[in-house]
């Protein structure tokens, strides 16, 4: 059956009137009764019991009228979904992120933002080692990353920068650099000084170059608060980023601003340049604005 019989089924069903019906549905009635009499053929079974003076529903036109009725309905339902997803106003997004994207609060801004925003569209969100985002953004596993630059990006991968902070270090408590007098820390004397390493070398690396020496590197744990508990367990130092400082209070842990010019640190959002999932594009939008203003 295609759905033109059941349209002229339900339309006549509606009237009990064969021109009656015809006029509503903009067709003849030799055409309409025609579409209702295939209809009853390809059922097997009459719909409609006809007389000159009236025309009624069967008890199997009845049940098949309730039941087309619902197919319609959930037809129509199956339409606009697939108009609000073409449009971007459902769907559903995998995105992946690093911890610093949380503790730095750019994550939740974004996230927050996108779902007042566009409320039918579910997100994902899960956290994941930095050096594994650029492969499962490439691969279509995730639509969108927030990660920390500097990083290297596939070909066909973008990214804009959402945040500017700085790079602090993070010491024992009891240590020496800990009781180091003035504001700062000058980056020549931690020279003889343990390093732990997050996922983002790039602050040791300048710390050390400023420095002038090559920094001991003693463990490389992978995530902010695995770094941050070698610290508090007395095996080194890290330089890390200055919203881990602002918002990670951890046992045996103090910071200490860094002297000099300022060390970058930045957080970032990756995404395939030729997206064309509307959700995705919905949200790459909202972040390419997102770094406009912050420029």
């Amino acid at each position: 059956m295609e759905l033109r019989h059941f349209r002229c089924v339900l339309a006549v069903a509606h009237s009990l009137h064969f021109a009656r019906a015809a006029v509503e549905l903009g067709i003849s009635p030799p055409a309409l009764t025609k579409r209702v009499q295939e209809a009853e053929a390809l059922l097997g079974t009459r719909l409609f019991q006809r007389s000159k003076r009236s025309v009624v529903l069967t008890a199997a036109g009845e049940l098949f009228v309730l039941e087309a009725r619902r197919a319609l309905v959930q037809l129509e339902q199956a339409q606009d979904v697939a108009r609000r997803a073409g449009r971007g106003e459902l769907g559903r997004l995998e995105i992946g992120y690093i911890a610093s994207a949380a503790y730095s609060g750019v994550l939740q801004t974004q996230f927050a933002r996108f779902r007042a925003a566009h409320p039918g569209i579910h997100i994902s969100a899960r956290e994941y080692a930095m050096e594994l985002l650029p492969d499962l953004l490439d691969q279509g596993r995730l639509d969108l990353a927030f990660v920390r630059p500097p990083l290297h990006l596939p070909e066909g991968l973008d990214s804009v920068v959402l945040l500017r902070d700085r790079f602090v270090l993070a010491v024992h408590a009891d240590s020496v650099l800990a009781q180091l007098p003035g504001a700062t820390i000058a980056p020549t004397v931690l020279a003889q000084a343990a390093f732990i390493v997050p996922e983002q070398e790039w602050g040791t690396l300048e710390v050390s170059r400023r420095g002038g020496f090559v920094a001991q590197v003693v463990s490389r744990p992978g995530s902010l608060v695995a770094v941050l508990t070698e610290v508090s367990l007395g095996a080194g130092c890290a330089i890390v980023p200055h919203s881990l400082m602002a918002t990670v209070n951890m046992p045996g842990v103090t910071y200490r601003e860094l002297a000099g010019p300022l060390i970058s640190s930045e957080i970032a959002a990756a995404f395939r340049r030729h997206e064309q999932a509307p959700a995705a594009r919905l949200f790459i939008t909202q972040l390419r604005a997102a770094a406009l203003a912050m420029a």
